[in-house]
C-alpha cells in the first residue's frame, strides 16, 4: 500500500556549471526524474531564473504547468527560496529544496546559500545538494505513491555492497541512536558503518544490545573525534567513491569551533555530486531511512 505523500512545492536551483552543459547535473536529474516529477509527484515547482533559463535552453519539462519563476540569485531569487522555507502558509511554503551546489563556485557560500541549507534543517525539510541525493529522493518519494522502482537505478540501491556514515552533533546523539534503533535492520546490511569518535561508541554499544556483545563490537568503525579530524578521514572514504551516503544530524543553533571540517565533509559530497547523498536534518531522516528500506526490497521499518 502506498506511503502518504504530501504534495511537494520543491525550490529549484543550480549553480552555473551544473546546468550549463548538455550532460550537466541539473540536466541529468530532469531527464532520469522526467517521470517521478511529471506522473508521480506532480509538484508545484519554485525555480530561481537563470535554473529555469537552463531549463527551457535544454528544452527541460517543457509542458509541465506547474512552475512559478523566481528572479535570478543576483535579483535575490536565492533568498527569496530561503523565506518560502520557513514560510508557515502552506499554500506557499517550500517542503523540499534541490540545490545542485559546485563546492568550487563561490556562490554557493555566500549566506543566503549557507542560511537556505539552515533553515532546511532547522525546519525539517529535505535539502538536496548533490544530482545523487536531488534523484534518490525524487525516486524514494514515487515509491511512496506505489510506482514501480526504476530499475535502472539499482546500482543506487545495493546496501549490502555499500557503506554509510552516522555522524551527529552532541545535541543530537540521542536522535541518532533512536534512528538507528528504529531502522537498525536497514542499517545492518550495509557492508559497512562508519561514525566520528564519540558517535561511534555509542552506536557500537547499540549493537551489542542488538547484536549481543560480541556481534556488535565492531558494527560501526569509529574514526577520530570530528575536532580531532574524523570527518575529514569520512570524506576521503566520499571521494575515493568507498561512502555513497551520510546521516550526518547537525545542531543549527550551536557555533562549532570545527565548522571547516564540518564544510569538509559536505564539500566531498558534493565533489562526487552523482555518486553521494547526504541527509542533515532528523525531521527528514526519518522518512528517508524508511523509504530507503522499502526500495532496497526489505520491509519499511
Amino acid at each position: 500500500m502506498p506511503l502518504t505523500t504530501p504534495q511537494y512545492r520543491i525550490g529549484l536551483a543550480a549553480n552555473r556549471s551544473h546546468q550549463d552543459d548538455a550532460d550537466s547535473a541539473l540536466v541529468r536529474l530532469l531527464q532520469d526524474g522526467k517521470a517521478a516529477i511529471e506522473t508521480h509527484l506532480r509538484p508545484q515547482l519554485v525555480v530561481v531564473g537563470r535554473t529555469l533559463d537552463a531549463m527551457q535552453r535544454h528544452r527541460l519539462l517543457a509542458d509541465y504547468p506547474s512552475i512559478e519563476r523566481f528572479p535570478y540569485g543576483r535579483e535575490g531569487g536565492l533568498m527569496m527560496l530561503v523565506s518560502r522555507v520557513v514560510d508557515p502558509d502552506p499554500v506557499r511554503a517550500l517542503d523540499a529544496v534541490i540545490y545542485l551546489i559546485d563546492p568550487v563556485d563561490p556562490s554557493s557560500n555566500f549566506p543566503e546559500a549557507l542560511a537556505l541549507k539552515r533553515q532546511c534543517v532547522i525546519h525539517g525539510k529535505p535539502f538536496l545538494s548533490t544530482l545523487a541525493g536531488a534523484r534518490e529522493w525524487l525516486e524514494l518519494e514515487a515509491i511512496a505513491t506505489g510506482a514501480a522502482p526504476d530499475r535502472s537505478l539499482d546500482g543506487m540501491f545495493d546496501p549490502a555492497n555499500e557503506a554509510i556514515a552516522l555522524i551527529a552533533h552532541d545535541a543530537m546523539k540521542p536522535r541518532l541512536l533512536e534512528l538507528a534503533e528504529r531502522h537498525f535492520d536497514l542499517l545492518n546490511r550495509f557492508a559497512s558503518r562508519c561514525a566520528t569518535g564519540t558517535t561511534g561508541g555509542l552506536l557500537n554499544g547499540l549493537a551489542q544490545k542488538m547484536l549481543g556483545q560480541e556481534a556488535g563490537r565492531n558494527w560501526v568503525k569509529p574514526y577520530l573525534s570530528g575536532p580531532m579530524g574524523g570527518d575529514a578521514q569520512i570524506a576521503e572514504r566520499i571521494l575515493n567513491r568507498q561512502c555513497r551516503r551520510v546521516l550526518f544530524l547537525e545542531d543549527p543553533h550551536v557555533a562549532r569551533q570545527h565548522e571547516a571540517d564540518i564544510q569538509l565533509l559536505e564539500r566531498a559530497a558534493r565533489t562526487v555530486t552523482d555518486f553521494a547523498t547526504c541527509c542533515s536534518d532528523a525531521g527528514s531522516a526519518d522518512r528517508w531511512l524508511t523509504l530507503l528500506a522499502l526500495r532496497c526490497g526489505g520491509r519499511p521499518d
